[in-house]
């Protein structure tokens, strides 16, 4: 061994004394190493910590660890939705037998069934619920109710609708002044129906046909009203205490949880907040986080103060909620709140609401302390029925009546549009919603079918079948009794719904049905890939024609965009590192050749080709270990400034879910240093295997011979 030590000593004070001797060379080729380093350290971290906050949003918001789905469908499975629908995925007929293969998969944890879509969900406008108010006060009257207190929350109902109806016509006025001749001759009869039901005489007639009137404003006025509507609602059809037990970033925000094996919907709480608050202070909200959490002002920034401007010219929205006396009410508290002498309401709300950066958390917490209290914030409520209509296979509509047991979040995604406008539905309902018909009414129609007698017949045979051409005589006979009580009985649409409402399904119900595809979750997710083709097999050999995906393709294009960022940074480095490579080689190069009659007198001495091939190697590597180590530490420390800081804001609701949360925390990652002081040996090696040929091709005579 002594030996060899000698050379290598030699070659390493030969080499570090070239490199201080050239000290611009060295400090040229090692900046631009030393930022190429850098630049790989801090953003492999940040792409790894991206990638890592994608991973805990999709897996624990709907993905899981694996999906799988029939491989038979049309579409891939895209859990976020696809390009503006949501993708065509043949159903899987019997989920508990998907349930009883895959469960015994060695380190398959659970299954939770699946099938997501989009309905329209009935909303009503504020008209729709005064109304109902008067409605449930005539019902108590007609029964024989007369208490003081009845009636005068009775009057004040009416009042309310009545001065509804007013600014109803005065908006509808107004807006008929840019209207065209056919527009108004189209709205003819609306617009009657509107001066009938705002003039006096039809209040001052109002009690001699109280159940009438309310038919004619239910039916001719309440559709008038601009606001509320149908709003469309994603949603995932699940059993509904597996996904909760599973996913534990889900929890109910507000409300209850579905009782068990009932059916019923949690809304999401992202979803309600956008789309069924009240506007006015949905734009109080969002001013609210412009401010506090992205820096924004309403004094300098346009769109704030544009929201500002919107709550001040709309508090029409509130007045529309308030009968008299919560009118009376609202007035008297916000004179003390604000102070004002004001006693008008629409100018004390006018008030309230023209905010300035200066005043606003003192009116915002008067918003919410004092008028809130007696405003329906949101259009569905905890508690309400609502119905949702949704296209079938069949191309047809369906409808099922649920119960809202709550909103649900996500749990670190609570400003997240991909996660928070998921609303959860029972399976049986969304079985009802997709067109399947369960064993029951299968059966059902097989009775029908049977006590009818009814038989299936050509298409060639219908019409002679139907109207009895060409066929035999039809034998007359006389008509049975129809019992109408058991008709009605059968038919009675409220009864069945209650009766669904409160039915308890098994867990054998639950899972003994259709689905769209199925969540995997793992006992232990470092063994993903071992684990899908643990799956793939045990699939294969049950013969349920399943496709196995993990997590990121399960999420479509928004887990792809991941390896879009991965691409983005790589490149950015390779371009970097090609630049580098060309400057340093040209470097070495260019200071081999003025060093030929160095090189040439250490051949003539006895130098070997190899130990100058070693010798501009070892400068090379010497130069890219130095300043790789400093890029890289330079590149830790951007990291740890970036950490420190609060790290990087997510910006908009996308950049949330990505994150995993209000803001990116980059932590420096072993493999981030590795690829990186990888990348700068690779390129020292390649840089300087060059030089090094030329450096072997000169003799020690063309050396003695060269100039300098």
């Amino acid at each position: 061994m002594a030996p060899s030590l000698g050379p290598a000593r030699i070659l390493l004070r030969i080499a570090f004394r070239n490199l201080f001797a050239g000290r611009a060379k060295t400090l040229i080729i090692g900046a631009i190493l030393l930022l190429g380093t850098a630049l790989v350290v801090a953003g492999s971290s940040l792409v790894e910590s991206v990638d890592r906050g994608m991973r805990s949003s999709i897996q624990g918001s709907l993905g899981g660890h694996l999906q799988v789905y029939d491989d038979r469908s049309k579409d891939e499975l895209a859990l976020y939705g696809g390009m503006g629908r949501e993708p065509q995925l043949e159903p899987i007929i019997d989920f508990s037998r998907v349930k009883e293969v895959l469960s015994r998969v060695p380190n398959v944890k659970r299954v939770i069934p699946m099938g997501i879509d989009q309905a329209m969900v009935a909303t009503g406008n504020q008209i729709d619920v005064a109304l109902e108010k008067v409605r449930a006060d005539v019902r108590r009257i007609e029964a024989g109710e007369r208490d003081d207190d009845l009636l005068r929350h009775y009057q004040a109902h009416k009042a309310h609708v009545r001065r509804m109806v007013t600014l109803l016509r005065d908006e509808l006025r107004a807006a008929r002044v840019l209207a065209d001749d056919q527009l108004l001759q189209d709205r003819k009869q609306a617009n009657e129906d509107l001066a009938r039901a705002a003039a006096p005489a039809f209040w001052d007639g109002f009690e001699r046909d109280r159940l009438g009137n309310l038919e004619f404003l239910e039916n001719r006025i309440a559709p008038q009203g601009m606001e509320g509507g149908m709003t469309i609602v994603r949603y995932v059809g699940t059993d509904l205490d597996a996904f909760l037990e599973a996913f534990d970033r889900a929890y109910v925000v507000e409300g209850q949880r579905v009782p068990k094996g009932r059916r019923g919907i949690l809304l999401g709480k992202w979803y309600a907040e956008e789309y069924l608050k009240l506007k006015t202070a949905r734009r109080l909200d969002k001013i609210k986080d412009a401010r506090d959490f992205q820096r924004r002002t309403i004094a300098g920034d346009e769109e704030v103060a544009r929201w500002v401007k919107e709550n001040t010219t709309q508090v029409k929205e509130i007045l529309y909620q308030l009968d008299p006396i919560q009118a009376e009410e609202a007035a008297a508290r916000l004179r003390r709140a604000l102070p004002s002498e004001e006693r008008e309401l629409p100018k004390l709300l006018v008030q309230l609401l023209s905010t300035t950066d200066q005043d606003f958390d003192r009116k915002y917490a008067i918003f919410y302390d004092q008028l809130a209290p007696l405003l329906q914030l949101y259009s569905i409520r905890v508690g309400d029925t609502i119905t949702i209509k949704a296209p079938a296979r069949s191309g047809y509509f369906n409808a099922v009546n649920v119960k809202v047991y709550g909103f649900v979040h996500f749990r670190g995604l609570e400003k997240s549009r991909l996660a928070g406008v998921m609303s959860l539905l029972d399976l049986m309902s969304w079985r009802d919603l997709y067109g399947y018909l369960s064993p029951e009414q299968t059966e059902e129609i097989r009775h029908l079918k049977q006590v009818a007698g009814a038989q299936a017949v050509p298409r060639e045979r219908a019409e002679a079948e139907l109207f009895g051409g060409g066929g035999a005589a039809v034998e007359s006979q006389r008509a049975s009794r129809i019992d109408e009580a058991a008709v009605l009985a059968r038919i009675a649409r409220p009864a069945k719904a209650e009766d669904l409402s409160a039915r308890v399904y098994s867990q054998l119900e639950i899972d003994r049905g259709v689905v769209l595809n199925a969540a995997l979750i793992l006992d232990d997710p470092s063994r993903l890939a071992e684990t899908a083709r643990a799956v793939d097999r045990a699939q294969r050999a049950a013969g349920l024609h399943l496709k196995v995906v993990d997590w990121q393709k399960a999420s479509g294009v928004v887990g792809q965009s991941v390896s879009l960022f991965r691409i983005v940074l790589y490149t950015a480095v390779l371009i970097i590192f090609a630049v580098a490579l060309v400057i340093i080689n040209n470097a070495m190069v260019m200071a081999t050749l003025q060093r030929v009659r160095e090189i040439g007198t250490l051949r003539a001495i006895g130098a070997q080709r190899r130990f100058v091939t070693g010798m501009l190697l070892v400068e090379t590597m010497a130069v890219s270990l130095f300043f790789g180590a400093l890029g890289a530490g330079l590149g830790a420390l951007a990291v740890w400034i970036i950490r420190a800081a609060g790290g990087i804001p997510a910006g908009n609701d996308q950049l949330y879910f990505f994150f995993s949360g209000p803001a990116l925390l980059p932590t420096l990652g072993t493999t981030s240093v590795a690829v990186s002081m990888g990348i700068v040996l690779l390129v020292s090696v390649l840089s300087g295997f060059y030089p090094a040929i030329i450096a072997m091709r000169v003799t020690p005579v063309e050396a003695m011979a060269a100039d300098d």
